[in-house]
């Protein structure tokens, strides 16, 4: 016994509905030539003859579609279109709408020979990528904080247009690096040469672009363009909003673009489901592929871009130089780039060595109040000069009583008085780890709290170091 298509009941009875809603001659024209291909969870596959069909259904008939198969499937359903191979029967269908669609729409390219030909002279166009060439996945720091966002951007690099990913979208705050990022898809494909149709574009740009289109009369040329390409980069699609006019001409870009199985990336300064001043049927788009965010770098990934960046600029600064400015500056990687930029400016102006007291003051001057002042390398020093021991014994391996105690209410204050993570603090006595760490802070804890002459000793160790150092 044959069972009917998921897709195509879910279809036929949208179809009952929207014929009620439309005139004849729309449905005649719009939706008989429709042919229902797949149903899943969260999205049914439609078959249309062109692509100019799927913009017609799109510009006018989204919200329809959006609200009929809802209410049929009792869940909202991405429509996602098949073009067939052309056909010269199909190609026929709906001729009279769409002599008229052209007529009203100068938004849309009409399929004529004049576009033909513009389309097929693009094609043979050297297309200017305006990527920054410094922007690469080796110059791109790994850390939690981006790890998914770097992994899916590596895997779309690989792969233009042919994983699940698209499109891919990258979110984040400012100064985190969406650009370094998304720029870094687009080298990869060329360098790798996936692709010379490369083109990284600010939505600024995009609009600014249209809108001059539009005075010259030539929008058949910038939309031919556009949809020529293989990989589209577009940066901070938030600032879309508000933009109807170019909102309608990127929606039916991504779709042509989609449906050819180019590959699109986004970014944007927050998730596209709480972009506000874009249509519905954009933001739907945007949620086909991916969306991957980039939180603030922790400590460990602000500390290795520190190093990464001191080393591409000739910089030479000193481990408790770097820990100090990751320590202070922690909401983005530009401020962190800023910093270098004005440590060198001072050490140049003032032919200086950039030492901690340097990177105080210009840390100071960006950001106010500085948190802290104290090194663990200081705390290390100041701990073994008073015990009378060598501050290498703190990151040896002896078990010596003596310096067990001390190196306990070294890594106490490390954690007490800086910002470094147990991780890090492990790291500075002899690579142990952070339960170790754990463990000296809970026993010079218990100590205080039981013994008040281990108390004195670690009051005055904290109060030398607070006010011998600290500014």
């Amino acid at each position: 016994m044959q069972t009917t298509n998921p897709a195509t009941n879910t279809w036929t009875q949208a179809l009952s509905l929207i014929k009620n809603r439309v005139n004849t001659q729309s449905y005649k024209s719009w939706f008989e030539p429709v042919v229902p291909v797949d149903l899943d969870t969260n999205k049914i596959t439609l078959q249309v003859p062109s692509q100019f069909f799927v913009d017609w259904l799109e510009e006018h008939y989204y919200s329809l579609i959006n609200e009929v198969l809802t209410h049929v499937s009792g869940r909202e359903l991405f429509v996602i279109y098949s073009i067939v191979p052309e056909d010269p029967d199909l190609m026929n269908i709906g001729v009279e709408a769409i002599n008229d669609a052209i007529q009203v729409s100068n938004l849309l390219n009409s399929p004529n020979k004049s576009t033909a030909v513009s389309a097929q002279s693009s094609s043979k166009q050297f297309v200017n990528p305006s990527l920054n060439t410094r922007y690469t996945f080796d110059k791109y720091i790994k850390g939690e904080s981006n790890q998914f966002a770097r992994a899916a951007a590596s895997a779309v690099a690989n792969n233009p247009g042919g994983t699940s990913f698209n499109p891919l979208v990258i979110y984040g705050g400012v100064g985190l690096g969406k650009t370094h990022l998304v720029q870094a898809i687009g080298n990869h494909v060329l360098l790798s040469g996936k692709s010379s149709k490369v083109l990284y574009v600010s939505s600024e740009k995009f609009t600014v672009d249209f809108v001059e289109a539009i005075q010259k009369d030539n929008i058949s040329v910038f939309s031919n363009f556009y949809r020529n390409i293989d990989l589209l980069i577009v940066d901070d699609i938030q600032f879309f909003a508000g933009k109807e006019k170019t909102q309608d001409i990127f929606f039916h870009t991504f779709n042509a673009l989609h449906q050819l199985g180019k590959q699109i990336v986004l970014s944007s300064d927050r998730p596209p489901k709480d972009l506000q001043g874009l249509n519905d049927r954009l933001t739907s788009r945007f949620q086909w592929g991916l969306t991957a965010d980039i939180q603030p770098p922790d400590l460990e990934t602000r500390i290795a871009i520190l190093q990464k960046k001191s080393t591409d600029n000739g910089i030479e600064l000193s481990h408790d130089v770097i820990e100090f400015i990751a320590s202070n500056i922690t909401s983005n990687i530009r401020e962190l780039e800023g910093c270098l930029i004005s440590l060198l400016a001072r050490a140049s102006l003032e032919n200086r060595l950039i030492d901690i007291d340097l990177a105080y003051n210009v840390v100071r001057s960006l950001v106010g109040e500085v948190r802290s002042h104290i090194t663990i390398e200081e705390i290390q020093r100041v701990v073994a000069n008073h015990f009378g021991i060598p501050d290498d014994l703190l990151r040896a391996k002896t078990r010596k009583q003596e310096v067990v105690n001390a190196r306990q209410i070294a890594m106490y204050l490390s954690k007490e008085l800086t910002n470094s993570s147990l991780k890090t603090i492990g790291l500075h006595f002899g690579g142990r780890d952070h339960s170790t760490v754990i463990h000296a802070y809970q026993t010079v804890e218990d100590n205080t709290h039981l013994d008040n002459k281990h108390k004195s000793v670690v009051q005055h160790l904290r109060n030398t170091l607070e006010h011998g150092i600290r500014r």
